[in-house]
C-alpha cells in the first residue's frame, strides 16, 4: 500500500514536471518568435518589420519612445519588458553603471564589416565601460548651419553668430548644444572639461560673454523648426543654427540655401541599439540589428526618415536627391570633424541651465 502511493506520487512528480518543462519550452519558444522593441518613432518602418518577420519568423513589437522614456520603462523593470532598445550614445554609461540597464554586446554576433568605422569608433569610445562595448551604433545626425549663400557667402563657423556684419541675420536655439558649438568655434574643446566642473564653468562663462555681447546680431532664439525655415526662406534670417534634414529642404526649393558642416564641426548625436540586461531574446535582437544595417534595409529608412544611418554602403541604395543630399554634405572630411556628445557628468546641465539663463536676461 505505501509502496503502492509512493509510486504513484512519483508518477504524478514525474507528470508535473514534465508539464513544467514542456510550459518552459513553450514559453522559450513564444519568446524567440517576438522582439520587443523600444525606439523612436520612425526607426523601425513597418515594411522592414514585415521583410524581417518573412526572413526569421519573428514578430517585432514597437514602443515608440524617447531617451528620458527609455531610462524610466528600464529602470522601472530592471532592465526588463524589452529585449532591444535605442538609445543615444550619451545615455547609456551612466544608466548601466547606476542601475545595470544594459549588457555587453558581443561583437562576435555583430556584423561590423557594413558599419562605419568613424560610427563605431564615436560609439566604442562613448558607450564602453572598462573594456565592455554596450551599443552599436544605428542613426546619426547632426546639427550644423543653414545659411543663404547669397546674403553671407563668407560664413563658415559657429563663430559667425558673433559676427556684426550679420547684424539682425542669425539664429539659434538657446540650448546647450550652442554653447558647445560656440566653444568649439573659439577654439576651445568643451567636452574635454566634463569631468572638470571648476574649468568647465570657466569656459560656460567665457562663451556667455561672447554671446552677450553678440546679442545685437541675434534675430531670435528659435524654438519652432518650421518657423525657422520660413524665416530662412522669407529671408529675414540669413545664418541659423539647424539640423541637416531643414537645410535641405530650403536646398530643395533654392540653392542659394545649404546645411554647411562649420569649419570647426557639427554638433553631431548616434541613436544606438542596445541589449537591456533582462532581454527575454537576445538572438532575435542581434539578428534585428545585422538585419537593420545590411544597406540595402538601411537604405529603406533613410529614403523614408531622411536619416543617415550607420550602414557604410546604405548610400549605394538611396534615392538619387537623397544620395546628393549626404555626398554633397557628409563628406569624408567632415565626418572626420565632427564633434560627437559624449555622455553628459551629473551637475553639468543645470550649470548650463543658469548660463542660458543669464544670456537670456542680458540686456
Amino acid at each position: 500500500m505505501k509502496r503502492g502511493r509512493t509510486a504513484f506520487l512519483a508518477t504524478v512528480l514525474v507528470c508535473a514536471l514534465t508539464l513544467v518543462w514542456c510550459g518552459a519550452d513553450s514559453v522559450q519558444a513564444a519568446d524567440t518568435k517576438t522582439l520587443r522593441l523600444i525606439t523612436f518613432p520612425g526607426y523601425a518602418p513597418p515594411e522592414l518589420i514585415k521583410k524581417f518577420q518573412q526572413e526569421t519568423g519573428i514578430t517585432v513589437q514597437v514602443t515608440d519612445s524617447s531617451n528620458e522614456d527609455m531610462i524610466a520603462k528600464l529602470r522601472a523593470t530592471r532592465g526588463g519588458g524589452f529585449d532591444l532598445a535605442q538609445p543615444s550614445q550619451d545615455r547609456i554609461v551612466a544608466v548601466t553603471q547606476q542601475f545595470g540597464l544594459y549588457q555587453p554586446i558581443d561583437l562576435k554576433k555583430i556584423n561590423t564589416a557594413q558599419i562605419d568605422s568613424v560610427l563605431m569608433g564615436s560609439v566604442k569610445k562613448n558607450a564602453s565601460i572598462g573594456e565592455k562595448l554596450y551599443a552599436v551604433p544605428h542613426v546619426f545626425g547632426s546639427s550644423g548651419l543653414i545659411i543663404n549663400k547669397k546674403m553671407a557667402p563668407d560664413a563658415k563657423d559657429w563663430t559667425d553668430f558673433l559676427n556684426p556684419k550679420y547684424k539682425d541675420r542669425v539664429s539659434y536655439r538657446m540650448k546647450r548644444p550652442v554653447l558647445c558649438a560656440v566653444a568649439f568655434g573659439l577654439g576651445e574643446n568643451p567636452f574635454a572639461k566634463y569631468n572638470d566642473k571648476q574649468a568647465y564653468q570657466k569656459l560656460l562663462d567665457k562663451v556667455a560673454a561672447e554671446l552677450i555681447k553678440a546679442k545685437p546680431i541675434v534675430r531670435n532664439y528659435w524654438e519652432n523648426g518650421d518657423a525657422l525655415v520660413q524665416s530662412i526662406r522669407s529671408g529675414e534670417v540669413w545664418i541659423a543654427e539647424g539640423w541637416e534634414q531643414a537645410g535641405w529642404k530650403l536646398y530643395e526649393e533654392n540653392k542659394d540655401i545649404d546645411w554647411v558642416a562649420p569649419t570647426s564641426g557639427a554638433m553631431a548625436w548616434i541613436d544606438t541599439f542596445a541589449i537591456p540586461s533582462k532581454s527575454e531574446n537576445v538572438e532575435g535582437a542581434y539578428k534585428w540589428i545585422n538585419f537593420s544595417l545590411k544597406p540595402e534595409n538601411a537604405a529603406v529608412f533613410t529614403n523614408k526618415e531622411k536619416y543617415a544611418t550607420a550602414s557604410k554602403d546604405a548610400v549605394k541604395y538611396l534615392d538619387e536627391n537623397i544620395k546628393a543630399n549626404f555626398t554633397r554634405c557628409y563628406t569624408p572630411e567632415v565626418m572626420k570633424k565632427m564633434n560627437w556628445y559624449p555622455t553628459v557628468p551629473p551637475g553639468l546641465e543645470e550649470m548650463e541651465g543658469k548660463v542660458m539663463d543669464r544670456i537670456k536676461a542680458a540686456k
